[in-house]
């Protein structure tokens, strides 16, 4: 156990699972270069190097590129992770779902259903957009139509079921949380062709020495804080009280701790403020001679009204989201219903009190994080004119944090085999032992 990546492949088990999520992701990944018919690439890419800070821009990355190529994957898994986020939502504010989230295994079976239906309406209605809009292209569609809309809309939709279905199968019979891989594959896959222009970039003299020094080190310090902070966690003391259990059997105290991380949200409050801080941007490339092209500019990347405007907002979304997923009053019942308690706190309302405001102070520093770790790599674009490589929060914090969980579980799977191993051992010494008794 002293190299666990040198064990990966030496037990079956896990080489198994990590050979299938591989040979998934590969045919996810050659999905998602296969062209819709009719189409002229060139021109689309044209159309979307125009786009890069619209909400086409922020999708195609998620994608892999594949909104900008229209290709049979272009709407990727994210149509199933928005059906997702809308029933996280709604069991905030929806008894019904919320009820089915306490159900146990048939709640969350029955969730599964209706968030792969609400999945295959959302595809089919991104779907049709994304056909009228490669209509309006100048020269994209060779046959624009009734039939081209009719073919895009059913390939796309049973392109996202399709992938849906991928995310499912690695989550199941694979290593890692099938959904996060897809979108981290999807956005390394343009890290070797940045390197590459940075590099070359670099050999022409367009970039100096200082100035790749300099990129080279806030990558490393960004990662470094990404994997502290996506770490970090304020532990709240539990004490559970000695009891008796059964026939007189008396159960210990015991004593323990309850997590509230630092990051409690994760990545989703950069998603949604770049959702809203991209909204002057498209709605000004679609009405260029319109009072919406001047407010598109003063919402520009680059602005200061931009870095202050998505700084706000990563900050609301992060106590928003947060508020959303973290129940204090849940938390508090369920610690009275075991019988355990904080020290110096009183059980029920109490506890719920002292975990919310815990919670609140912990959020404001992982907030205050998530705003620079955003903002970061526009600084130091900007101040070092670096335009050939880029890496936005958003990318960095999926990429660190998917990374992070698939070893989390690779790890989990030598720790049992390991002890499996040990159990085994002492069955076999255990027989011995027998024989000669």
């Amino acid at each position: 156990m002293s190299n666990p990546v040198a064990n990966l492949f030496r037990v079956p088990e896990l080489k198994d699972k990590i050979l299938f999520t591989l040979f998934i992701l590969l045919i996810y990944r050659v999905g998602a270069h296969i062209t819709v018919p009719s189409l002229d690439v060139g021109a689309l890419r044209v159309q979307f190097g125009q786009l890069q800070n619209t909400f086409f821009g922020i999708y195609d990355m998620f994608v892999g590129g594949g909104l900008s190529r229209a290709t049979i994957l272009a709407l990727g898994i994210m149509p199933y992770i928005s059906a997702s986020i809308i029933f996280q939502l709604l069991a905030a504010v929806s008894p019904t779902v919320e009820k089915l989230q306490k159900e146990g295994e048939d709640g969350r079976k029955k969730l599964t259903q209706w968030t792969r239906y609400t999945t295959v309406g959302l595809a089919a209605a991104q779907a049709y957009g994304y056909a009228v809009f490669l209509q309006s292209i100048p020269g994209a569609v060779q046959t624009p139509g009734f039939l081209f809309t009719f073919t895009t809309v059913v390939t796309l939709t049973v392109g996202a079921i399709f992938v849906m279905w991928l995310g499912e199968q690695i989550t199941e019979r694979g290593i890692g949380n099938g959904m996060s891989l897809m979108i981290f594959f999807s956005i390394i896959e343009s890290f070797p062709a940045a390197v590459a222009r940075t590099w070359e970039s670099f050999v022409l003299g367009e970039i100096t020495v200082f100035a790749l020094a300099a990129l080279v080190a806030v990558v490393i310090s960004v990662c470094a804080g990404v994997v502290s902070m996506t770490m970090a966690a304020r532990k709240i003391p539990v004490q559970i009280p000695r009891k008796v259990v059964g026939r007189g059997r008396i159960r210990e105290g015991q004593k323990s701790f309850v997590p509230l991380r630092v990051n409690s949200a994760g990545v989703m409050p950069i998603i949604f403020a770049q959702s809203f801080i991209v909204v002057p941007g498209t709605v000004g490339a679609f009405w260029p001679n319109s009072w919406l092209a001047g407010l598109a500019e003063t919402f520009a990347p680059q602005t200061m009204a931009y870095y202050v405007t998505y700084g706000v907002l990563i900050l609301f979304f992060t106590y928003f989201y947060t508020a959303i997923i973290f129940n204090p009053v849940d938390l508090a019942e369920n610690l009275k219903k075991q019988g355990a308690f904080v020290p110096g706190v009183k059980p029920g309302a109490r506890t719920a009190e002292y975990i919310d405001r815990v919670l609140t102070r912990v959020t404001l520093p992982g907030s205050v994080y998530l705003a620079l770790i955003a903002l970061l790599p526009f600084w130091i674009f900007d101040i070092f004119n670096i335009q050939t490589f880029f890496f936005g929060g958003t990318s960095l914090l999926i990429v660190v944090g998917v990374g992070l969980d698939t070893v989390q579980q690779a790890q989990q799977l030598l720790m049992l085999r390991h002890y499996d191993g040990f159990m085994k051992k002492g069955r076999v010494k255990m027989r011995g032992r027998q024989r000669y008794m």
